[in-house]
């Protein structure tokens, strides 16, 4: 059993998994991973998606951009909130290459009548990862 254990603590390390996020033994205890940073507030039994760190330099990147002019983190501006689009999308198969052609392109119609103006100024890697960034608020 010590060796089962140590290997799915393992893992758990590889895959950023907390151990609480690790399957229960049936004896009722957890398997440790050791001394790992929670990345999920998510258990073994539930359907929740662990949500990645925002990422400062993305961030960053967005503020350079046009996107705080529409947008913000907590509330809405002309446009959602990024924690709004987070809820709706976050858990939404594909969303993130749906997105990234939104962003791109623009559109209107989800969020009410105002248009969001596309941005073929950027690259779809750094669309991705302003998407990702959105979704992990």
């Amino acid at each position: 059993m010590k060796r089962f254990t140590a290997a799915v603590a393992g893992w758990a390390i590889v895959f950023g998994l907390s151990a609480a996020a690790l399957p229960l033994l049936a004896d009722g205890s957890s398997v440790s991973a050791g001394a790992t940073t929670p990345t999920a507030s998510a258990t073994h039994h539930s359907k929740k998606v662990a949500r990645a760190k925002p990422d400062p330099a993305t961030k960053k990147m967005m503020m350079a951009s046009d996107c705080f002019t529409c947008h913000a983190v907590d509330h809405k501006v002309i446009g959602p909130a990024y924690r709004d689009v987070a809820k709706r999308y976050r858990n939404t198969p594909g969303i993130v290459n749906k997105l990234v052609a939104k962003v791109k392109n623009g559109g209107s119609g989800n969020w009410g009548a105002v248009p969001m103006a596309g941005h073929p100024q950027l690259s779809d890697a750094q669309i991705r990862a302003m998407v990702k960034w959105v979704l992990a608020q």
